[in-house]
Protein backbone atom coordinates (compact mmCIF):
# COMPACT_ATOMS: atom_id res chain seq x y z
CA UNK A 1 0.00 0.00 0.00
CA UNK A 2 1.34 3.64 -1.12
CA UNK A 3 1.50 5.54 1.75
CA UNK A 4 -0.40 9.54 1.45
CA UNK A 5 2.60 11.50 3.42
CA UNK A 6 0.73 14.65 2.99
CA UNK A 7 0.44 16.22 6.35
CA UNK A 8 -2.89 17.90 7.78
CA UNK A 9 -2.03 21.01 10.37
CA UNK A 10 -4.13 20.30 13.68
CA UNK A 11 -3.75 21.52 17.25
CA UNK A 12 -1.99 18.44 18.10
CA UNK A 13 0.73 19.19 15.42
CA UNK A 14 1.28 17.66 11.53
CA UNK A 15 -1.35 14.18 11.14
CA UNK A 16 -0.58 12.22 8.08
CA UNK A 17 -3.87 12.92 5.97
CA UNK A 18 -4.06 8.96 5.33
CA UNK A 19 -5.00 8.39 9.60
CA UNK A 20 -7.29 11.39 9.21
CA UNK A 21 -9.18 9.33 5.89
CA UNK A 22 -9.49 6.02 8.17
CA UNK A 23 -10.64 8.04 11.07
CA UNK A 24 -13.33 9.48 9.10
CA UNK A 25 -14.43 5.58 8.66
CA UNK A 26 -14.81 5.02 12.13
CA UNK A 27 -18.54 4.08 13.91
CA UNK A 28 -16.94 2.97 17.50
CA UNK A 29 -14.48 3.59 19.41
CA UNK A 30 -13.60 0.98 22.60
CA UNK A 31 -11.09 2.51 25.52
CA UNK A 32 -9.23 0.91 28.33
CA UNK A 33 -9.65 2.68 31.71
CA UNK A 34 -6.86 2.40 33.92
CA UNK A 35 -3.61 4.58 32.12
CA UNK A 36 -5.81 5.28 29.64
CA UNK A 37 -8.74 7.41 30.70
CA UNK A 38 -6.93 7.82 33.95
CA UNK A 39 -3.46 8.59 34.80
CA UNK A 40 -3.56 4.43 36.22
CA UNK A 41 -3.06 5.40 39.56
CA UNK A 42 -5.54 3.77 41.69
CA UNK A 43 -5.77 4.72 45.51
CA UNK A 44 -7.12 3.13 48.09
CA UNK A 45 -8.55 4.07 51.61
CA UNK A 46 -8.42 1.62 54.76
CA UNK A 47 -12.29 0.82 54.27
CA UNK A 48 -11.91 -0.83 50.58
CA UNK A 49 -12.57 2.61 48.95
CA UNK A 50 -11.13 2.77 45.50
CA UNK A 51 -10.75 6.10 43.54
CA UNK A 52 -9.49 7.26 40.41
CA UNK A 53 -9.02 10.14 38.71
CA UNK A 54 -10.97 11.11 35.44
CA UNK A 55 -9.76 13.74 32.94
CA UNK A 56 -12.65 15.92 32.29
CA UNK A 57 -11.39 17.21 29.31
CA UNK A 58 -11.32 13.56 27.42
CA UNK A 59 -14.88 13.15 29.45
CA UNK A 60 -16.09 15.98 27.37
CA UNK A 61 -14.17 15.04 23.83
CA UNK A 62 -16.06 11.18 24.70
CA UNK A 63 -19.43 12.64 25.35
CA UNK A 64 -18.97 14.57 21.96
CA UNK A 65 -18.48 11.34 20.25
CA UNK A 66 -21.70 10.14 21.86
CA UNK A 67 -23.68 13.15 20.93
CA UNK A 68 -22.39 12.82 17.03
CA UNK A 69 -23.36 9.10 17.15
CA UNK A 70 -20.62 7.34 17.27
CA UNK A 71 -20.20 4.58 19.56
CA UNK A 72 -18.16 4.35 22.44
CA UNK A 73 -16.83 1.35 24.95
CA UNK A 74 -15.12 0.87 28.00
CA UNK A 75 -13.04 -2.85 27.56
CA UNK A 76 -11.77 -3.49 30.56
CA UNK A 77 -10.08 -6.11 33.36
CA UNK A 78 -10.73 -4.44 36.17
CA UNK A 79 -14.23 -4.16 37.89
CA UNK A 80 -15.39 -0.72 39.62
CA UNK A 81 -18.41 0.75 40.58
CA UNK A 82 -16.79 4.69 39.65
CA UNK A 83 -16.35 3.58 35.91
CA UNK A 84 -19.90 2.68 35.48
CA UNK A 85 -21.37 6.05 37.05
CA UNK A 86 -18.55 8.20 35.43
CA UNK A 87 -19.48 6.62 32.09
CA UNK A 88 -23.40 6.94 32.91
CA UNK A 89 -22.33 10.56 33.37
CA UNK A 90 -20.97 10.45 29.69
CA UNK A 91 -23.56 9.02 28.42
CA UNK A 92 -21.49 5.50 27.45
CA UNK A 93 -23.69 2.77 27.32
CA UNK A 94 -21.45 -0.07 26.46
CA UNK A 95 -19.60 -1.11 29.67
CA UNK A 96 -17.46 -4.18 29.64
CA UNK A 97 -16.05 -4.13 33.00
CA UNK A 98 -14.01 -7.54 34.42
CA UNK A 99 -13.09 -8.66 30.57
CA UNK A 100 -10.72 -11.70 30.79
CA UNK A 101 -10.47 -11.60 26.65
CA UNK A 102 -10.60 -8.09 25.10
CA UNK A 103 -10.62 -9.50 21.52
CA UNK A 104 -14.11 -11.30 22.51
CA UNK A 105 -15.37 -8.45 24.35
CA UNK A 106 -14.98 -6.80 21.42
CA UNK A 107 -16.31 -8.93 18.88
CA UNK A 108 -19.58 -8.94 20.75
CA UNK A 109 -19.43 -5.27 21.18
CA UNK A 110 -19.53 -5.02 16.89
CA UNK A 111 -21.89 -7.76 16.44
CA UNK A 112 -24.05 -5.86 18.94
CA UNK A 113 -23.48 -2.59 17.17
CA UNK A 114 -23.55 -4.55 13.43
CA UNK A 115 -20.61 -3.12 12.29
CA UNK A 116 -17.37 -4.71 11.38
CA UNK A 117 -14.63 -4.56 13.23
CA UNK A 118 -12.29 -2.31 11.31
CA UNK A 119 -14.79 0.29 11.98
CA UNK A 120 -13.73 0.35 15.41
CA UNK A 121 -10.70 2.53 16.84
CA UNK A 122 -9.54 1.33 20.30
CA UNK A 123 -7.27 2.88 22.45
CA UNK A 124 -5.22 1.33 24.93
CA UNK A 125 -1.98 1.52 27.39
CA UNK A 126 -0.71 -2.04 28.10
CA UNK A 127 -0.24 -5.34 26.81
CA UNK A 128 -3.47 -6.74 27.80
CA UNK A 129 -4.94 -4.87 25.16
CA UNK A 130 -3.26 -7.01 22.55
CA UNK A 131 -6.53 -9.02 21.93
CA UNK A 132 -8.75 -6.18 21.40
CA UNK A 133 -5.83 -4.05 19.09
CA UNK A 134 -5.56 -7.17 16.78
CA UNK A 135 -9.45 -6.88 15.58
CA UNK A 136 -9.46 -2.83 15.31
CA UNK A 137 -9.08 -1.20 12.24
CA UNK A 138 -7.40 1.20 14.43
CA UNK A 139 -5.30 1.24 17.45
CA UNK A 140 -4.22 4.29 19.61
CA UNK A 141 -2.24 4.73 22.50
CA UNK A 142 -1.13 7.63 24.92
CA UNK A 143 2.01 8.87 24.95
CA UNK A 144 3.13 6.63 28.10
CA UNK A 145 2.01 3.72 26.85
CA UNK A 146 4.03 0.55 27.38
CA UNK A 147 6.69 0.94 24.67
CA UNK A 148 5.53 -2.22 23.09
CA UNK A 149 2.09 -1.05 22.59
CA UNK A 150 3.84 2.55 21.40
CA UNK A 151 5.72 0.37 18.79
CA UNK A 152 2.73 -0.97 17.16
CA UNK A 153 0.14 1.52 17.20
CA UNK A 154 -1.04 3.65 14.30
CA UNK A 155 -1.20 6.20 16.47
CA UNK A 156 0.60 7.95 19.44
CA UNK A 157 -1.07 10.69 20.97
CA UNK A 158 1.01 13.52 22.49
CA UNK A 159 -0.69 13.84 25.37
CA UNK A 160 -0.59 10.98 28.61
CA UNK A 161 -3.36 8.80 29.57
CA UNK A 162 -5.77 10.22 31.71
CA UNK A 163 -4.32 14.26 30.81
CA UNK A 164 -5.88 14.43 27.62
CA UNK A 165 -5.02 11.69 25.72
CA UNK A 166 -8.33 10.41 24.99
CA UNK A 167 -9.82 13.81 24.10
CA UNK A 168 -6.85 14.03 21.78
CA UNK A 169 -8.06 11.35 19.36
CA UNK A 170 -11.74 12.50 19.92
CA UNK A 171 -10.76 15.45 18.41
CA UNK A 172 -9.04 14.10 15.43
CA UNK A 173 -11.88 11.70 14.82
CA UNK A 174 -14.66 14.65 15.24
CA UNK A 175 -11.62 16.63 12.75
CA UNK A 176 -11.87 13.93 10.06
CA UNK A 177 -15.73 13.74 10.17
CA UNK A 178 -15.64 17.29 9.71
CA UNK A 179 -17.32 18.59 13.24
CA UNK A 180 -14.13 20.20 14.45
CA UNK A 181 -11.83 22.28 12.22
CA UNK A 182 -7.88 21.59 12.68
CA UNK A 183 -7.46 24.29 14.85
CA UNK A 184 -9.53 22.23 17.69
CA UNK A 185 -13.13 24.68 16.85
CA UNK A 186 -16.20 23.51 16.25
CA UNK A 187 -16.61 24.02 12.22
CA UNK A 188 -20.65 25.16 12.77
CA UNK A 189 -22.40 26.61 15.70
CA UNK A 190 -24.14 23.65 16.77
CA UNK A 191 -22.45 23.68 19.94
Amino acid sequence: MVRNMLDVKTCYGKIDSELLTRLSNIKAMAFDVDGTITDGGIYYDNHEIELKRFNVKDGFGIATLVKEGIHCAVITGRNAPLVERRMKDLKVTHIMQGQTNKAESLKKLCQELSIAEEEVVCIGDDLNDMPMFRLAGLVVCPQDAHPYIKKIADYVTTLEGGRGAVRELCDLILMAKGVLNPDGGFADERY
